[in-house]
C-alpha cells in the first residue's frame, strides 16, 4: 500500500515539472510571436559632394530703352522685334526739322566769325566781339551734338530687339521706343545662404538646367557677389553668367543653378529608413540596440538617388531600420530578419 501512495506521489510530481516545463514554453513562443520583425542596415560614412541647388529666372545681361531725350514725332523705325542689331546701328530716326535749322544757324555763325577774325586783323572790330561769337558757335556745337543724339537714336549695344512700343509717324510720349536686350551672355541672380558666404568665389564654376531643355546642362560662373547679406533672410545675392553663344536660352526661361562647395565625409542611409513625424516636419528613424528599437530624430543633408546624406542624430555603425518601422514606438522589442 505505501509501496503505491508513494508511485503516485512521485507520478503527480513528474506530472507538474512536465506542465511548468510547458508553460514556460509556451510564455517564451508568446514573447517572441511579439517581437516586431524588421529588415536593418548599417549606417556608413561616405564622401558628399556639397552640391546646393539655387531656383532662378534667366536675365539678360545688359537692357537698353530707347528713348529720346524729350517728345516728338517718329520718323521712322528702322527694325522690328527679334531683329538682331551691332553696337552704333541706326534703329529710329526721329523729326529732324529743328536740328537742320540749328545746323544752318551754325553755318550762319561760322561766316560770321571767318568775317569778324579778318575785321580783327585790320583794326575794325575789337577782340570781345570775336570771342563773343565763338562762344556762340561753341554753345550751338553742343546744342547740335545732344539733338542729333536725340534725332538719329542708335544702338548702344549688340543685341536683339525685344520690344517695340510705337509706329512710324507716332508721337514718342513714355513708353520706350524700343528695348534691346543682349542675349549672350546671360545671367540668373540666385539667393545664397550666409553660411555658405566664405564659399562663393569669383569665377567659380556652376551648373545650370533649364526645363525646356531637359536632358542639357550648361556651364555658368560666379561674376558677382553682393557684399552685404539681407538681415532678414540671412541670404547674399550672387550672379552667375552663363554663355549663349548658340542663343538657345533666352530671358524668362526657369533654371536651376548648381554649386559645388567641396566634399564633407557625412553619414548616409536609404532613403526608404527615413520617415516623417505626422503634423510636423521633423524627420525620423529607429534604431536598433539589444533587439529594442529607439526612435531617433535626424537632419537631413541631401538626397543622393536612394540615399540620404544625414547631417545629425546618428552615428557611423548604428543599426537602422530600413522596413517595417511603421509599427514601431520607441522602445518596441523587435526581431531583425535582414541586415544589409
Amino acid at each position: 500500500m505505501k509501496q503505491t501512495l508513494l508511485l503516485s506521489l512521485v507520478f503527480v510530481g513528474m506530472m507538474f515539472s512536465c506542465g511548468g516545463n510547458k508553460q514556460e514554453e509556451n510564455t517564451a513562443a508568446a514573447a517572441d510571436t511579439l517581437r516586431v520583425k524588421v529588415n536593418t542596415t548599417v549606417a556608413k560614412v561616405q564622401s558628399v559632394a556639397q552640391i546646393s541647388t539655387y531656383t532662378a529666372t534667366v536675365e539678360a545681361d545688359v537692357i537698353n530703352q530707347i528713348t529720346p531725350a524729350m517728345p516728338g514725332r517718329i520718323e521712322k523705325i528702322h527694325v522690328e522685334v527679334g531683329d538682331r542689331v551691332s553696337k552704333g546701328q541706326l534703329l529710329v530716326q526721329m523729326e529732324s526739322s529743328n536740328l537742320q535749322q540749328q545746323n544752318t544757324q551754325l553755318a550762319n555763325l561760322e561766316k560770321d566769325y571767318e568775317r569778324y577774325s579778318e575785321l580783327l586783323k585790320v583794326g575794325g572790330i575789337a577782340q570781345q566781339q570775336v570771342d563773343q561769337i565763338k562762344t556762340q558757335i561753341d554753345m550751338l556745337k553742343t546744342a547740335i551734338k545732344n539733338l542729333d543724339d536725340n534725332t538719329r537714336l542708335l544702338s548702344p549695344i549688340s543685341g536683339t530687339i525685344t520690344a517695340r512700343n510705337y509706329d512710324n509717324g507716332d508721337v514718342y510720349s513714355m513708353q520706350p521706343i524700343l528695348t534691346v536686350q543682349q542675349l549672350n551672355p546671360l545671367k540668373v541672380i540666385i539667393n545664397v545662404s550666409e553660411q555658405n558666404f566664405t564659399n562663393v568665389k569669383l569665377g567659380m564654376p556652376a551648373e545650370i538646367s533649364l526645363d525646356v531643355y531637359a536632358n542639357e546642362k550648361f556651364s555658368g560662373k560666379v561674376t558677382l557677389i553682393h557684399p552685404t547679406i539681407d538681415p532678414a533672410t540671412h541670404n547674399f545675392s550672387v550672379q552667375v553668367s552663363i554663355e549663349n553663344r548658340d542663343l538657345k536660352i533666352r530671358p524668362g526661361m526657369y533654371a536651376r543653378v548648381s554649386l559645388n562647395f567641396g566634399t564633407l565625409v557625412n553619414i548616409v542611409i536609404p532613403d526608404k529608413a527615413v520617415q516623417k513625424q505626422s503634423g510636423a516636419n521633423d524627420k525620423y528613424v529607429y534604431t536598433v540596440e539589444n533587439g529594442v528599437a529607439h526612435y531617433r530624430r535626424v537632419e537631413l543633408g541631401q538626397r543622393l538617388g536612394e540615399l540620404y546624406e544625414i547631417l545629425s542624430g546618428i552615428s557611423d555603425g548604428e543599426v537602422i531600420v530600413t522596413d517595417g518601422q511603421t509599427r514601431l514606438i520607441d522602445g518596441t522589442k523587435v526581431e531583425v530578419l535582414n541586415n544589409n
